[in-house]
């Protein structure tokens, strides 16, 4: 065994007097890893007879101590001779490559999951393409409710009942179905509707909704669910109000409005001379949703918001027109870099 450690040590030797640093990983790895040649004689030396180990011990450390001052010394060859070439990048371009940015949509979407996810809320996503069940029956939907109409909704193909979701609200149902109480989500993702494309609509857009299902919620849980987002959102100057509504799938149900962020709530051309500027539908989970989705109405409640992202970049950004979020105009693009 001695004379492995000798030749060990003379091949290391070698290498120091050449300077030879052209692949020092490769010599690591050959030297000094689990699988190299001194590890190689270290499990060799479990074999040694015990009146040999001291002399042997002594030189298998003596090699290892070596082997790692060598590879160390090659390595730092190596970095200086870099450092010292002076051979140009013939990959890199003749300009300068300009850095880029999230798109406004994403820079939102991320800001309002942030918000939710402090107060407990994890992210639900669920597919685009949606039976009539998830998206409008299980919601309580009416069977001749105008959502299921052909100039609002994207069917596909001749089936019925195989269409675009038109709300992320299909995720909710698909939660509730497979997940007992509490349950409290979000679900970001993009939605579809058949309408024409103008600057204030799109046949898809992004929506982010929310849901919490536990014993006593109440509407003073949304309330004050609603106030922290707001504040956290636009600034803790903003004020909301809840206005009575109407969506199938929550009772009561309410639209919210946020003070406008441009005046503060004095009124301007912003808010139509309001103060106030609506950015939300919200209600208490109607119990016929959730005895669909096999909860039981006696024991649990809930309530449910949901958003449109475009809106919220609306308001923060004060984009007018929302055909430019997907024409992927680089000018558009550009004003977002600081905001990254």
């Amino acid at each position: 065994m001695i004379d492995k450690i000798n030749a060990l040590r003379a091949e290391l030797a070698a290498l120091a007097a050449s300077g030879d640093a052209v692949d020092v990983e490769a010599l690591r790895i050959k030297y000094l890893s689990k699988k190299g040649a001194i590890s190689a004689l270290m499990n060799d030396f479990r074999t040694v007879p015990a009146e040999q180990k001291r002399e042997l011990g002594q030189a298998l450390n003596e090699l290892k101590t070596f082997a790692t001052d060598t590879i160390n010394a090659l390595r730092e060859t190596a970095e200086a001779g870099r450092a010292k070439a002076d051979v140009p990048d013939l990959t890199r371009t003749a300009a300068p490559v300009a850095l880029g940015t999230r798109h406004p949509l994403s820079l939102v979407r991320e800001q309002i999951i942030d918000i939710f996810r402090r107060l407990g809320f994890t992210i639900a996503e669920g597919p685009e393409i949606e039976d009539d069940w998830h998206v409008f029956e299980s919601l309580n939907f009416a069977a001749d409710h105008p959502a299921r109409d052909m100039q609002d909704t994207f069917f596909i193909g001749r089936r019925p009942d195989v269409l675009l979701r038109t709300h992320t609200s299909s995720v909710q149902t698909r939660v509730m179905t497979s997940q007992k109480p509490p349950i409290r989500i979000i679900c970001p993702g993009r939605v579809y509707r058949n309408e024409a494309i103008s600057a204030r609509a799109h046949c898809f857009f992004h929506q982010v909704e929310a849901l919490y299902v536990d014993k006593n919620v109440t509407f003073a849980d949304l309330r004050q669910t609603l106030l922290y987002f707001a504040r956290e959102m636009f600034g803790p100057q903003t004020e909301i109000r809840l206005r009575p509504s109407y969506f199938p799938f929550t009772e009561p149900s309410a639209e919210m409005d946020i003070s406008c962020n441009l005046c503060g709530g004095k009124g301007c051309s912003f808010c139509k001379g309001t103060g106030w500027v609506e950015i939300l539908g919200c209600g208490m989970v109607d119990p016929n949703v959730l005895e669909a989705c096999g909860i039981d109405s006696k024991e649990y409640t809930g309530f449910a918001l949901g958003m449109g992202i475009e809106r919220i970049t609306n308001l923060k950004y004060q984009v007018k027109d929302l055909r430019m979020f997907s024409e992927n105009d680089v000018r558009f693009l550009d004003e977002f870099v600081a905001a990254k």
